[in-house]
């Protein structure tokens, strides 16, 4: 269990998310349908930032990025880089797990058209910022997008324009820890070969470099 700094699984702070998933829940009753935690080690160096949990991903499952198409190429090179036990992530009880990893979201509760306005992106921040806190010194923090990446600078405190989005960019934070940039495994991406395997091994490389053994 997450302390409730970090995740609160009855926060309904935004309305608009929290009318949303009362719809979804109405049409889709044995989805999830409600906020997201993070998942993984408690202790991981790794910690992967998302967008927000998709409609028949994380928000039907109650886990990041599973049964959802963006999951397919994050929990390939998970396991090809030696973070988790297995290739795919398909629902609660398959047995998956993440070592020296974990995943969570800017925004922990699915939005409209996945896309969370500013308003509650920062809303949300505040249990991002505490996450953060909990991770060791010399961790990398991997921004899945630029929604992710500049939420990841808020919940440090730093303007946006401190650090500017690139893919395989690095940028370091206070405390030590290193954020680093990826376009997101996103369906459209990865269908317009924006981001390519190749393109995503190149950023675990680089995370491999910056991870203290």
């Amino acid at each position: 269990m997450y302390s409730k700094e970090i995740f609160d699984q009855d926060c309904r702070q935004c309305k608009r998310l929290d009318d949303f998933l009362c719809q979804v829940k109405q049409k889709y009753p044995d989805y999830h349908a409600r906020p997201v935690a993070p998942f993984g080690d408690k202790e991981a160096s790794l910690l992967i930032v998302g967008l927000a949990p998709g409609m028949h991903g994380a928000n039907a499952t109650g886990r990041p990025f599973t049964k959802d198409y963006a999951g397919l190429l994050l929990y390939e090179a998970l396991y090809e880089f030696g973070y988790s036990n297995q290739r795919l992530s398909e629902s609660l009880v398959d047995g998956l797990k993440l070592k020296r990893c974990r995943i969570t979201n800017a925004v922990k509760c699915l939005p409209p058209q996945n896309k969370p306005t500013g308003g509650e992106i920062n809303q949300c921040n505040q249990f991002l910022a505490a996450e953060l806190k909990t991770l060791p010194e010399q961790a990398v923090i991997l921004a899945l997008g630029t929604v992710a990446h500049q939420a990841v600078l808020k919940a440090c405190n730093l303007k946006l324009s401190s650090a500017a989005f690139a893919h395989n960019a690095q940028h370091s934070l206070p405390g030590g820890c290193t954020l680093v940039d990826s376009y997101h495994t996103s369906r459209y991406n990865v269908q317009t070969k924006r981001l390519t395997k190749a393109m995503f091994s190149d950023v675990f490389r680089s995370i491999k470099l910056l991870l203290p053994d």
